[in-house]
């Protein structure tokens, strides 16, 4: 649909099918705002105005990514991009020059700041073509956040036709500005049950969170949290952040696998050391769902230091991922 406003044509999945369907309307019908459908051989991809949102990524009709309904927000983050923090900040406190910063609090149940400050954000449009989109938000100083920032998103369907997503953060404070970068992907294999999938993760160690999903401490990898050798779903219940990841090529590699030989890999670059591995029971329609989020740092970042960044006054900070498939036998 090339981002029209009205009379706009987005193909989308629904959550319980790997048919496309096709929906014909203005874009104000979209919980999500303006949808962007990106097109390249068999691939397609859905970015959504709001938080600059994945919401669909497919190949030959087999839908790679879970997705939601039209007059929907994203289901339990599904797709979202993250900054100027992934994850959460404890009690949405942290100190800056030894004056304590309070962020508003948006996971009550926990007590903390989670998911940044852009998730309810409307992203405006900076460039489009068939292929790509590139989105922008701006961070504007507030409590809590005493800084001026821009988030730039650029989701590219790529020639060998994965999907290929750049996050860039621009610092237009006047001083350095502290910063976690990250996004909220959920994947799947068509209408294979997530369950009956196996999960690949290369990474070495874990961190060890309190009830609060506040790290604390870091130890190696093992049983259910060591996804290095692969582990089926089902049994799974985890909810942990990962690092010591082993990079080939500049890209460390995660992927769902199907016994058909059918795979779906998100893969991150060095900016990012450390990957969120979320397995839902309550996503809707579905029996499970995984979320492998890429991140820069991990929860509570601006309170610990693990992983945090300053970028300094009029510089930009790019971290990279994205999506592939292989069909395997099966194609």
């Amino acid at each position: 649909m090339q981002g029209q406003e009205w009379g706009c044509t987005v193909l989308l999945m629904s959550s319980d099918s790997s048919l496309e369907t096709s929906v014909s309307s203005g874009y104000r019908a979209y919980a999500t705002g303006r949808q962007y459908e990106l097109r390249r051989g068999d691939a397609l991809a859905v970015v959504t105005e709001l938080a600059a949102g994945l919401r669909l990524y497919s190949r030959g009709g087999v839908q790679l990514t879970e997705t939601y309904g039209d007059d929907q927000i994203p289901l339990g983050g599904c797709g979202i991009t993250l900054a100027p923090w992934a994850n959460r900040v404890e009690d949405g406190q942290w100190f800056l020059d030894g004056r304590k910063q309070q962020l508003d609090i948006t996971e009550v149940a926990r007590n903390n700041a989670s998911h940044g400050l852009l998730r309810n954000a409307s992203y405006a449009l900076v460039d489009e073509s068939q292929h790509s989109v590139t989105l922008e938000a701006t961070i504007f100083p507030q409590h809590g956040y005493p800084f001026l920032a821009r988030h730039r998103v650029q989701y590219l369907l790529a020639e060998d036709l994965g999907l290929v997503v750049r996050q860039t953060l621009v610092n237009d404070a006047k001083s350095p500005a502290p910063f976690v970068l990250g996004a909220h992907p959920y994947l799947r294999l068509g209408d294979t049950p997530v369950e009956d999938l196996v999960l690949t993760v290369s990474a070495d160690t874990q961190l060890l969170a309190d009830e609060r999903l506040i790290p604390r401490s870091g130890a190696p990898v093992q049983g259910d949290t060591d996804f290095r050798a692969g582990l089926h779903v089902a049994p799974l219940s985890v909810d942990v952040a990962l690092t010591g990841l082993q990079f080939e090529g500049g890209k460390a590699r995660h992927t769902l696998a199907a016994r058909d030989g059918r795979q779906v890999s998100l893969w991150q670059d060095e900016s990012c050391q450390f990957v969120h591995v979320y397995l839902s029971t309550q996503y809707p329609g579905r029996n499970r769902a995984v979320a492998v989020e890429p991140m820069t740092g991990p929860a509570n970042a601006f309170n610990s230091g693990h992983g945090l960044r300053w970028l300094p006054p009029g510089e930009s900070f790019t971290m990279s991922w994205g999506i592939d498939y292989s069909p395997g036998a099966a194609g």
